[in-house]
């Protein structure tokens, strides 16, 4: 039972569902929910993240054994993939009756979200189209958080614009490691036929777009951490970008993309105690 049970935690990419959860949380708390607010949220959010975890490794078992995927619980055989499969469709029904806890509004909004990213899992993830479930459902998250308040009213364009170009990056980036093993298998999204050099390039563009965005969406005078943050940035990108233009090999690139996707992070934080 034990095993079964971190074999399914182990499936539901971990790392990504634990962090989109914990910024979904904090911004909460950014924005001005109450502790129960925040705790809705942080449940709702994993239910979903949970959801499209498990809907992923269900539907990719059997590329992934082709593929000799030594860390997927599925390959090794250690969860069965019906277990899986029901573990999926069981929160991503929770989803919605958790998400209305927020109210119709922002469920309605948590509920794209969740349609969305597992449309990208199928079709959307083979096709050219692949960044938009990416857009849709991290543009949602923000709307989801502010449209859950008790005062909610319209929240900001530029923190759903900010949440939107976000996951686009974040999309560019995050397949640029498996981009090779994708292309052998058939997953034909939108970086993939880009290839790396390009989809490396409009990730950096993404992810400096956010940084401005959370600098001069806001009203008012830029404040000096957004400011900084953006100089920081782009100075990462520019030195990372040299460096990969000196040793194309080098990985120097994706890794000052997740640096600045970082820093996008807290300036979403920062931002949020705005709205």
């Amino acid at each position: 039972m034990t095993r079964t049970v971190g074999a399914l935690v182990r499936a539901t990419h971990p790392q990504p569902t634990l962090a989109v959860t914990a910024g979904a949380a904090a911004l909460a708390l950014a924005t001005g929910r109450d502790g129960r607010g925040v705790a809705v949220v942080a449940v709702t959010v994993l239910a979903s993240q949970l959801a499209v975890g498990w809907h992923n490794d269900w539907l990719d078992a059997e590329r992934d054994a082709a593929a000799h995927r030594p860390d997927k619980p599925l390959v090794r055989g250690e969860v069965s993939r019906r277990l899986v499969g029901w573990a999926a469709a069981v929160a991503a029904v929770a989803t919605v009756p958790l998400a209305l806890l927020s109210g119709f509004p922002a469920g309605l909004v948590a509920a794209v979200g969740l349609g969305s990213a597992l449309a990208y899992n199928w079709p959307l993830k083979f096709t050219v189209v692949s960044p938009l479930p990416y857009i849709v459902s991290f543009g949602a998250l923000p709307a989801f958080v502010v449209l859950g308040r008790p005062d909610a009213g319209s929240p900001p364009w530029w923190l759903v614009a900010a949440g939107a170009t976000l996951g686009a990056g974040a999309h560019f980036a995050n397949v640029l490691p498996d981009l090779d093993d994708d292309l052998r298998q058939g997953v034909r999204g939108l970086p993939q036929r880009l290839g790396r050099s390009a989809s490396t390039a409009v990730a950096a563009v993404l992810v400096i777009a956010v940084s401005a965005l959370l600098t001069f969406g806001p009203a008012g005078p830029p404040p000096v951490a957004g400011i900084v943050a953006l100089g920081a940035a782009a100075a990462v990108l520019a030195a990372s970008g040299y460096w990969q233009w000196r040793r194309p090999q080098s990985r120097v690139a994706f890794r000052a993309v997740l640096l600045v996707a970082l820093i996008d992070v807290g300036l979403l934080l920062v931002a949020g105690s705005l709205v």
